[in-house]
Parts: structure tokens; C-alpha cells; sequence
């Protein structure tokens, strides 16, 4: 009798345990066997050029995914600005497209996506090296917080959209930055499974990374930019940039960071 209620207790547990990620996981499905929204393909096809170059069978999973993203990913308007599904399907076409074919939980710790008509500015406490502490104003184009917030400036997000071969996405940047920061602050080792995939990853962005700050230093022109070289952080973001809107210049200069990460998005740009 202690067994028995002992067992429907666990079982109990266990349900209670399991409960939520098998609602979210209907749900899921249930949103990606709907018909995508014709208005929507059309935003697409306007605002993201980049979509017709992907096989078919990747602009049918792109566009599953937008349906799930768009579902639980609340969007917020800055700076007078109204969002509308132009803005919200733009930008989350882009940002699904780090989302592919990774066994992924979408981007778990993002919370909302704040854009402003243009270019925003922000105030930052900032410490020489004699730990004087000084007010600096910045203006930025995007942001990516531990705490799950993207912050956008629309006007960047257009552009970037508008031109897939400059190797420069605002969109593609910050979410890069949401993978990063996944396991807490962003330090360019992003999440992944095995400890032989960690080793490679280590070896060959530490390698590319110092590489990268030594041609900095003597102002040699490198197809990574210099702003890569600010941290590993941004090296990951830069190169993700790279990576997806100028993969043979990518494979030819760097072909071993390629290679990581094509393995770590899991797909192969190259082909498209």
C-alpha cells in the first residue's frame, strides 16, 4: 500500500515536472501546422531578399519557425514608434535564421524585442585603467541583454535586410548575441553539447580571435572588423554576421572558423 502511493506520488511529480514543456510543445506544433500568413510572405519577399536564395525545404522551416517567434515574443515600440507585423515578421526572419537546424529552445531567454524609428543613444559608466569613472554617451544601432531584452533601431534593421552580401546585420548581430548569453554574459563560447565540440570551438576562435587583435594593432585590413577584436563577444556576433551574408569570403579567408561555425549553426551557407 506504501508503494502504491508512494508511486502515484511520483507519478504525480513527474507530471507536474513535465507538464509545462509539454504545453509548450503542443503549442508549438500547433502554431507551426498553421497556414503562414499571406501579408507575411509578402513583408518577407519586400523587406528580406536573403529568403529567396534558401532552399526550399529551409524557407519552409524559416517560416515555421516566424510563426512560433512571433507567438511568444511580445515587440515594443520606442521613441513614438508603432510596431506593425512589417516590423515584427522583418525582424523576426532574420533572427530565426540562427534558429534553423539547431536542436534549439528558440532563443530561451529573450523576453521582448524594444525597436526605435533610427538609432538610439545611451549613457554608460565606463572605468579607465587608473579606475577613474566616467559617463560616456553612445549611439547604437542594436543591444542584446542578459536580462532578455533586443533592442533594434528599425532604420538598421532595413538596411541590413536590404543588403545580404555586405556582410553587416543589426538583426543577425544582436541575436547572436541572445545565443551567447544563454548560460549567462556573453563571452563568445556560446552553448553546445560535448566537451570535444568546446575544445575545437576554443581553439580555433582563440586562435582566429588573437590573430585578429594582432592585425588590429598594425592596422592591417582584415575581412573580420576591427570591432570583433573589442572581445570575444563580438567576435562571435561579427563572424555570425560573416558567416550567414559572406560565407565564401568567410570559407576562402578562414576556413577552419567556417567550419565551426558551420557545425555550430548547422547549416552550410555555401550551398545556398
Amino acid at each position: 500500500m506504501a508503494l502504491s502511493l508512494m508511486a502515484v506520488a511520483l507519478c504525480g511529480v513527474i507530471f507536474w515536472l513535465l507538464r509545462e514543456p509539454l504545453a509548450k510543445s503542443w503549442r508549438r506544433r500547433r502554431l507551426r501546422s498553421r497556414a503562414f500568413p499571406h501579408e507575411w510572405r509578402e513583408h518577407i519577399r519586400r523587406r528580406f531578399p536573403y529568403f529567396s536564395a534558401l532552399p526550399a525545404d529551409l524557407q519552409i522551416k524559416l517560416k515555421r519557425l516566424v510563426q512560433v517567434f512571433l507567438a511568444e515574443t511580445p515587440f515594443i515600440g520606442c521613441n513614438g514608434l508603432a510596431i506593425t507585423d512589417e516590423i515584427r515578421v522583418t525582424i523576426a526572419a532574420q533572427a530565426c535564421l540562427l534558429l534553423l537546424n539547431r536542436r534549439t529552445d528558440y532563443f530561451p531567454n529573450l523576453r521582448e524585442v524594444l525597436v526605435y524609428p533610427d538609432r538610439f543613444i545611451v549613457d554608460r559608466e565606463a572605468a579607465n585603467p587608473t579606475g577613474l569613472v566616467t559617463r560616456q554617451r553612445q549611439v547604437l544601432s542594436g543591444e542584446s541583454w542578459l536580462t532578455g531584452q533586443v533592442i533594434l533601431s528599425w532604420q538598421d534593421v532595413l538596411e541590413g535586410a536590404a543588403r545580404p552580401g555586405d556582410g553587416h546585420n543589426v538583426v543577425i548581430h544582436e541575436f547572436a548575441h541572445q545565443l551567447d548569453q544563454e548560460t549567462g554574459p556573453a563571452n563568445g563560447a556560446p552553448l553546445m553539447f560535448g566537451k570535444l565540440r568546446y575544445a575545437r570551438w576554443a581553439d580555433v576562435l582563440g586562435r582566429e580571435y588573437a590573430e585578429l587583435q594582432q592585425r588590429a594593432s598594425t592596422g592591417q585590413e582584415s575581412l573580420i572588423s576591427d570591432y570583433a577584436a573589442t572581445s570575444p563577444a563580438e567576435f562571435f556576433a561579427v563572424v555570425s554576421e560573416l558567416f550567414f551574408e559572406r560565407p565564401r569570403d568567410l570559407a576562402s579567408e578562414h576556413p577552419s572558423l567556417y567550419a565551426q561555425f558551420s557545425d555550430y549553426y548547422r547549416v552550410n551557407p555555401l550551398s545556398w
